[in-house]
């Protein structure tokens, strides 16, 4: 094989890079859009015209060598210098466009995301939106994501954070089964209650209230119910089924007590550390955010930023 010319390596060098953060051919592939053959040919190229190895394959993983290692170093802050200044390049467009790659949770991305897509892209048909749901939390730069959905209280000091709206936490049930079992007063009498909770580990589940005019310390109750579920639409759905009494974030809850079909319940008490009470968008920190980007978190904070009104139900049958 002819050795190329090291003007004509650039993209082997910046295939490698890839190679490195992801850590295997299929994931490096997936990231750059192309088939895992065509990475290894890449690599295959760049260590022939190197001479000498730069990563060592096994069944299982893939690990660059001390060589490999020092060529991905030594240009990772070139290549992001290149892709930093093409993005600006981009921007010079009067109209956003490309792919804009986001992750949100299922429950909030189906319920309130995905509605407000289409609108986005009449408003900017040149951006291409992948939207991936999901209730894990991934790295966003290892997984190529611009920008991240998230339901919390704080986020990490290495991101960029824009705020969207407030969230709250509430207790939901069906009239079918508050005519059943009756109206909880206070937080204890969940004890005594079907309990539908989120899944979080083996631990006994714990609800924990506050009053909502902040007088009184902390209720901590012990509950148990005949469901749980890592999802909070999972969560509503058995709600509205009957099932018992559900904790869920009230963007999951709305729609359904305006309508009647859910009513909330201890109204005078806040859950407080079930879920977080802020939703953001946020990105790793970088010294350029893409016009793409900007436009999506502006839209967003327009759509949101009310938050997610509930209109309470009237309690009774």
């Amino acid at each position: 094989m002819k050795t190329k010319k090291v003007d004509g390596l650039w993209s082997h060098v910046h295939w490698l890079g890839v190679l490195a953060e992801m850590g295997s051919f299929t994931a490096a592939a997936e990231r750059l859009g192309v088939s895992k053959a065509a990475v290894s040919q890449r690599i295959n190229e760049l260590e022939h015209s190197a001479g000498v190895p730069l990563v060592r394959r096994t069944t299982r993983s893939v690990r660059l060598t001390e060589a490999g290692q020092f060529l991905a170093s030594a240009t990772r802050s070139s290549f992001a210098d290149i892709e930093r200044h093409f993005a600006e390049v981009k921007d010079l467009a009067a109209e956003p466009k490309g792919s804009l790659r986001v992750t949100a949770p299922v429950a909030l991305g189906r319920q309130q995301i995905v509605p407000l897509i289409p609108e986005f892209i009449r408003l900017h048909p040149g951006v291409r939106v992948e939207l991936e749901l999901s209730d894990h939390l991934v790295s966003l730069a290892k997984e190529g994501f611009d920008l991240a959905i998230r339901h919390v209280a704080t986020v990490p000091d290495t991101h960029v954070a824009w705020r969207l709206c407030s969230t709250a936490s509430m207790l939901v049930a069906s009239r079918s089964y508050l005519r059943r079992r009756g109206f909880p007063l206070a937080p204890e009498d969940l004890a005594s209650h079907d309990c539908i909770h989120y899944l979080r580990g083996s631990t006994t589940p714990t609800w924990a209230f506050e009053r909502q005019k902040g007088k009184g310390g902390r209720v901590n109750v012990e509950i148990s119910g005949p469901f749980a579920a890592n999802n909070s639409e999972a969560l509503r759905e058995a709600a509205l089924c009957g099932l018992g009494i559900a904790l869920v974030p009230d963007f999951s809850a709305a729609d359904e007590i305006v309508a009647g079909r859910l009513t909330s319940v201890l109204d005078d008490w806040r859950p407080v550390g079930a879920f977080g009470d802020q939703l953001f968008a946020i990105r790793p920190y970088s010294s350029h955010v893409p016009l793409s980007v900007r436009a999506f978190v502006a839209f967003l904070r327009k759509k949101l930023k009310t938050g997610f009104t509930v209109v309470a139900a009237s309690r009774g049958s």
